[in-house]
């Protein structure tokens, strides 16, 4: 007779899952409620002056990068998660840092990127889908740049002479859509702009995205 445990699907293991109020996880840390900035009950963010580097330089980071890969990519999360557990189960105090989801994976063949089975981080749809709103407003900053460069085009008293055959820059949303990576925009006569090729990378290529991550 078998005695395989059945394993159920994630998001079946993520919605069993009982989860703590964000303010006992940071108590956890020896963060005061009054350092969290909300977003509902289980997610917050944290300011940089919690930052001490004196502090760090007596700690260990440890890089979960590439490892194992699937030819969709998982793996790097679920690891990252496991390891972080199996630290803390044998005493020592870890955290792990994770880069948020784009949308892009979410809705194609690789699925979410909050990990998986039992190592993966909750309230998991929040995490895969929306979180804390900061994507959203990459895109929107990128996308007025956008907005900006094709006015300047369009403009005959302030215009910088920007030839439109040799601006990189492009508009960003965050989904996987082949039919806009390469687009022609500015059609429909002389108040909708100068017509010019573009296109649209995925948020988390943002330009604004990277300022953001070195920040």
């Amino acid at each position: 007779m078998s005695t395989e445990r059945k394993v159920g699907s994630d998001i079946d293991i993520a919605q069993a899952a009982k989860m703590e109020h964000i303010n006992d996880i940071a108590s956890k840390l020896n963060i005061g409620v009054d350092d969290l900035e909300h977003y509902g009950k289980y997610k917050a963010k944290l300011p940089l002056n919690l930052i001490d580097d004196s502090k760090a330089k007596l700690n260990k980071l440890i890089l979960v990068t590439a490892l194992t890969p699937t030819p969709a990519g998982e793996g790097k999360t679920t690891v990252s998660i496991g390891l972080t557990e199996g630290l803390n189960k044998i005493g020592k105090q870890a955290t792990v840092v994770l880069r948020e989801p784009s949308l892009g994976p979410v809705f194609g063949i690789k699925g979410g990127a909050a990990g998986g089975g039992y190592s993966q981080v909750v309230p998991m749809e929040d995490i895969n889908l929306h979180f804390t709103g900061d994507f959203s407003a990459i895109e929107k900053a990128n996308n007025l740049l956008s907005a900006l460069i094709d006015n300047n085009i369009q403009s005959k008293t302030r215009s910088l002479n920007l030839d439109p055959r040799l601006i990189y820059w492009k508009r960003v949303m965050d989904m996987n859509d082949r039919s806009l990576r390469d687009i022609t925009i500015g059609l429909g006569g002389a108040g909708n702009g100068i017509p010019r090729q573009d296109g649209f990378n995925i948020t988390p290529a943002s330009e604004v995205m990277a300022i953001l991550c070195m920040s």
